[in-house]
């Protein structure tokens, strides 16, 4: 099978097309026919500095939509010819941007018959993220105010409309150019965080969700209400940040995204019903991974990133036309 793998860290053009051995599922793991996999800011990082993951060569990808190929003993949820889409489990069960890829049946759910792979691709790793946050850490209901930083991107965007669905008043930031999208998410708000400080903005919201951390995380701790939640996707806390948020009794949480077929399927039916939809900012062949990544770490792309995978195209490439030599 064709593979974008890495054999050292660094820039984009470290990442190389390379042939692999296909893999055979194991014990509940279904074997994947990748059609697209999404791209997302853990992928660029890692394959610059490693994070979680310093083993090497490395193929990277998480998000994935594609068909069953074949199932491992014990599994029942789908059979060779499903069309499904999931997350492997973040972060040790990486893999996705190749031909095929092997995961745990329950990281998995149906694709949505109203999405195309691309489409359902964008979803997994960054909807999960979003759902588990405001949903299964923070319990947003009917009601609540929920402040989202970066709103109009890969999480935010997913973030915003996971909200509304559960009924919240969302207020979003973004830079002036992006506020129409946001506003056409749902958002009931939107702060220009490039000239207006949000603690001017917003106050007494009962949850915020900050992909950024830094002095973003810090501050918001300002405009919660006593009692409310920071859900935050990276680390930062200190001392004082501690201290101010027991004083006012606010709830601190870091997030680590995790595979889960209950939040897929729930993601799923959100989508299948139009509530929940990926803004697509480009698609690249498998092959030009190394342009994916390179957009993605301009900082400016508004919604997601996805590779698309046509086998039959790669194969084509291959000399003769067909499998390499002992990988099918």
């Amino acid at each position: 099978m064709r593979a974008i793998s890495q054999d050292t860290h660094g820039t984009p053009d470290v990442l190389q097309e390379v042939v692999l051995p296909r893999p055979e599922p194991g014990p509940s793991q279904i074997l994947v026919a990748v059609r697209a996999a999404g791209v997302n800011p853990t992928d660029w990082k890692h394959r610059s500095g490693g994070l979680f993951l310093n083993r090497l060569p490395l193929v990277l990808g998480w998000d994935v939509s594609g068909v069953v190929e074949a199932v491992g003993y014990g599994v029942t949820l789908f059979k060779p010819g499903d069309e499904v889409f999931g997350m492997l489990p973040y972060p040790h069960g990486v893999g996705s941007h190749a031909e095929y890829v092997t995961g745990p049946a329950r990281a998995f759910a149906h694709k949505p018959a109203g999405l195309d792979h691309v489409q359902a691709a964008a979803l997994p790793l960054a909807a999960l993220t979003a759902y588990q946050a405001i949903v299964d850490t923070a319990g947003v209901r009917t009601g609540d105010r929920v402040l989202i930083h970066a709103a109009a991107g890969g999480v935010g965007h997913l973030a915003v409309q996971i909200a509304k669905a559960r009924g919240a008043y969302v207020i979003g930031t973004a830079s002036a150019p992006k506020h129409a999208f946001v506003r056409s998410l749902g958002a009931d708000e939107v702060i220009d965080y490039r000239t207006t400080d949000f603690r001017d903005a917003v106050r007494d919201v009962d949850m915020v969700l900050d992909p950024l951390s830094g002095d973003t995380r810090s501050r918001s701790l300002d405009v919660l209400r006593p009692g409310g939640v920071l859900v935050s996707l990276l680390p930062g806390t200190d001392a004082d940040e501690e201290a101010k948020a027991a004083a006012r009794k606010i709830r601190v949480e870091t997030l680590l995204v995790e595979a889960d077929h209950t939040g897929m399927s729930t993601i799923a039916g959100l989508a299948e019903s139009g509530t929940l939809r990926a803004h697509i900012e480009a698609a690249f062949p498998l092959a030009e991974a190394a342009r994916a990544h390179a957009l993605g770490e301009t900082g400016r792309t508004t919604g997601k990133i996805v590779l698309s995978v046509d086998t039959a195209a790669r194969l084509s490439q291959l000399p003769g036309g067909g499998w390499p030599s002992g990988t099918r």
